[in-house]
């Protein structure tokens, strides 16, 4: 049995993590592979400053730091910001996906111009950074937000018929106006509404979290890892302080 550590960016109970884990049944996975989902110890209150990601690449870094030694085969990280995988990647020989770079990736090989549909206008600088090193900012028809504040805890739950319609609008202008054939959830926080839109819109509707786990099954079965060459090891590794950095400011998320 192969185990994938799911790590959720923000602390959270273990109730607002089982509505991270309905990501699991929106993708057929085989029977001899099982996903654990982890939070983060610390992490910003949302993704909006330069100084909020550093800190939640530091938050998602410290979770999965002890993945591999732990006997996971594999990590994803349950962000579009991606927070952290490079740094996994650097720390760990598994795979490590996160679910940004492959959802553009992904809509590129189903359409050729794709949109992205947000909650929050305050995350297109993550977008903008993803396709920047992706150099594939050509091929995106816009980025397009709700003014909502997400709620990183309990998701869409509850705000469905208010939410869902809204989106679909959302996403029906980016199809209609700007030209896109594929749509990217702007968020795994958005994953509760990918049923009803994927029902709804003439074209695909790409929901990363889900994406995100098939890959790393794909990863394993292909035996397929990251490439050191890409992401090289540090001559001198600190563990224990990204741990003890953790330790000393546990208190203050509480």
């Amino acid at each position: 049995m192969k185990k994938v550590l799911v790590i959720v960016p923000f602390p959270m109970t273990e109730e607002n993590r089982d509505q991270r884990r309905e990501q699991l049944k929106a993708v057929t996975l085989g029977p001899d592979i099982a996903f654990e989902f982890k939070s983060v110890r610390a992490a910003p209150r949302n993704y909006v400053s330069a100084s909020d990601m550093v800190l939640a690449e530091i938050g998602v870094l410290e979770a999965g730091l002890e993945a591999q030694a732990e006997g996971y085969d594999a990590v994803c990280v349950d962000t579009m910001s991606d927070s952290g995988v490079a740094a996994l990647r650097s720390e760990l020989s598994i795979p490590v996906i996160g679910p940004g770079r492959a959802s553009v990736l992904t809509a590129l090989m189903f359409g050729t111009r794709f949109s992205i549909i947000a909650m929050w206008p305050h995350w297109r600088h993550f977008y903008d950074k993803t396709l920047s090193e992706l150099g594939l900012g050509h091929a995106c028809a816009s980025i397009r937000a709700l003014d909502v504040q997400p709620d990183n805890q309990g998701l869409l739950a509850g705000k469905e018929e208010e939410m869902f319609p809204a989106l679909e609008t959302l996403a029906r202008a980016c199809i209609e106006e700007d030209g896109a054939n594929v749509i990217l959830l702007g968020s795994t926080t958005m994953h509760q509404a990918h049923g009803y839109l994927a029902e709804r819109l003439p074209v695909p509707v790409i929901n990363p979290g889900p994406l995100s786990y098939k890959l790393a099954e794909a990863a394993l079965g292909l035996r397929l890892t990251h490439s050191r060459a890409a992401y090289p090891t540090s001559p001198a590794p600190k563990p224990e302080l990204v741990h003890a950095m953790l330790d000393a400011g546990g208190a203050l998320e509480h």
